[in-house]
């Protein structure tokens, strides 16, 4: 299936670094380095809004993407782009270039304010959450001592039901502040070595 806007967002934003794209939300998060900064749902390209490009945005007419979420709607801070801005390079360069700060610094701002809760941290829920207290791990300084791996392993021991791997993405995603789609591949068989012995 041919995505355009994926790929001539990902071709066009190269110039601000290292650009990957990985599903998320029902379409396809593209990340400069670590840091998603724009989403592409059904070709529709959508940039990052923050406390200060938000009003921006809106202003502009521009609306931000929602996503069903166990039958609940979800407001994101992803807005979707009018189509002239693929005719006017410089602006959506400019316009994706502020995203990305706003992207980065929020990302800094929320690794400055340590969570005091496991649901708090990237990719934990509250099922997460309990499920870790019922392993014996209470706190996010609990999780960081223990390592994705241990915390992976007393969850194996303390839980009937099968888990996925991506559970152990997600727990390293926790630890390490980033949403577990970007732990690298590198990084997933050392933790799977870890795993086996």
């Amino acid at each position: 299936m041919d995505k355009p806007a994926l790929k001539n967002a990902m071709k066009l934003f190269a110039k601000f670094g290292s650009i990957k794209s990985r599903s998320m939300f029902g379409g396809f998060g593209i990340f400069c380095d670590d840091t998603m900064f724009v989403l592409v749902v059904e070709n529709q390209l959508h940039l990052r809004a923050g406390k200060e490009n938000e009003t921006l945005l809106k202003q502009q007419g521009l609306e931000p993407y929602v996503y069903k979420k166990r039958g609940f709607p979800v407001v994101t801070k992803y807005f979707a782009i009018p189509e002239e801005w693929w005719d006017d390079e410089e602006k959506l360069l400019s316009e994706a270039k502020y995203a990305l700060e706003v992207a980065k610094r929020d990302r800094a701002e929320k690794n400055r304010t340590s969570p005091t809760r496991l649901k708090d941290l990237p990719n934990l829920r509250l099922a997460t959450e309990r499920m870790l207290k019922k392993a014996g791990i209470t706190s996010p300084a609990d999780l960081q001592q223990q390592g994705a791996v241990n915390a992976y392993k007393a969850l194996l021991s303390a839980h009937e039901k099968e888990l996925s791997l991506e559970l152990l993405w997600s727990l390293e995603g926790a630890i390490t502040g980033k949403h577990w789609s970007v732990v690298p591949p590198q990084r997933r068989q050392e933790l799977l070595q870890h795993l086996e012995n």
